[in-house]
């Protein structure tokens, strides 16, 4: 093999690696999918409705990016300037969160898969954005012919496809899950106040309405949860949020590193007494009532319309 062919081999290999990082970063963000929606909702860019939709066309971006790096098609023409412009706008936003949070917990670039920092992630975008510049050099991809047009338009709609057949948007619940059957019990607040360390729960939690999230510091859907609780307490503080956390103190930090929900108030309640009152699934996420939990959901039923509808009822 002559020196041409060599490098002509290499540079097809440097672009189908940067195809399959694309592929593997949208593959890790599929599931669990939530935090990557909450980031458009912290943004500001989309609504609750509206962000799993932003979330999977992103995610279908970076398959379609995958795809025809690895494919070679119309690399300097097209594929390599839209690689470019989206590692920018990815770099902005870490810059952004370096400025506004500092360089704490997982950047979610490769979704719970492999942590990084925003400044590991931005140095990596800066990495593929000076290797991008030598593929559009001296790469020219393979030319397809007149089946090239065809070939881009399948792999557009089969990666913006693929984010909603394995995953897909579900919004039906929001609507529903107030409204289902459930026995309604009081809540031993006595052995919350007996037992809780760090800080002592508030007396106003035995009257009014409340939501009390049970929640362990190591559980990775727990933290998904307090992500979402976050944002919902941001748009509305006036929705009480207390947090019961199980965990070592050591454990604090990570857990606040990654969810940035310091702005809830919370507790620490370990062992038997968290158990008692939580029970084994977590998290487990109370809507209390003067001491009675009138319903329980999971993180991804827990929908603030819903919340503030129930706030309203008498």
């Amino acid at each position: 093999m002559d020196k041409k062919n060599i490098i002509k081999t290499l540079l097809f290999l440097l672009s189908s690696f940067f195809g399959l990082v694309f592929l593997y970063s949208g593959w890790t963000k599929l599931d669990p999918i939530e935090p990557f929606e909450y980031t458009f909702i912290d943004l500001g860019v989309a609504g609750w409705k509206t962000a799993p939709f932003i979330a999977r066309f992103m995610i279908g971006l970076e398959f379609f990016i995958g795809f025809l790096l690895i494919f070679g098609l119309y690399i300097k023409r097209f594929t390599i300037r839209l690689t470019i412009a989206t590692l920018v706008v990815f770099s902005v936003y870490l810059a952004v969160i370096l400025i506004h949070s500092g360089n704490n917990g997982n950047c979610g670039c490769f979704g719970n898969a492999l942590a990084m920092t925003p400044l590991q992630a931005l140095i990596k975008n800066i990495v593929m954005l000076a290797l991008c510049f030598v593929i559009y050099r001296f790469y020219d991809g393979f030319n397809f012919g007149r089946i090239g047009r065809w070939l881009m338009g399948l792999t557009a709609i089969a990666a913006f496809a693929l984010p909603h057949i394995l995953n897909y948007v579900d919004l039906d619940y929001s609507e529903a899950y107030l409204n289902k059957p459930e026995d309604q019990f009081k809540l031993e607040l006595d052995s919350l106040y007996k037992n809780a360390k760090i800080n002592t729960p508030p007396q106003s939690l035995r009257t009014g309405k409340h939501i009390i999230a049970f929640m362990s510091l190591t559980c990775p859907h727990c933290r998904i949860a307090a992500k979402k609780m976050k944002l919902i307490h941001d748009h509305n503080p006036n929705i009480s949020i207390y947090f019961v956390l199980n965990g070592d103190k050591e454990k604090f930090k990570p857990f606040y590193d990654d969810t940035h929900s310091e702005s809830i108030p919370y507790c620490q309640l370990n062992g038997r007494a968290f158990v008692y009152l939580a029970g084994v699934e977590l998290p487990m996420i109370y809507m209390v009532n003067n001491s009675t939990v009138e319903n329980y959901v999971n993180y991804m039923e827990l929908d603030q319309t819903e919340i503030e509808k129930w706030l309203a009822k008498p």
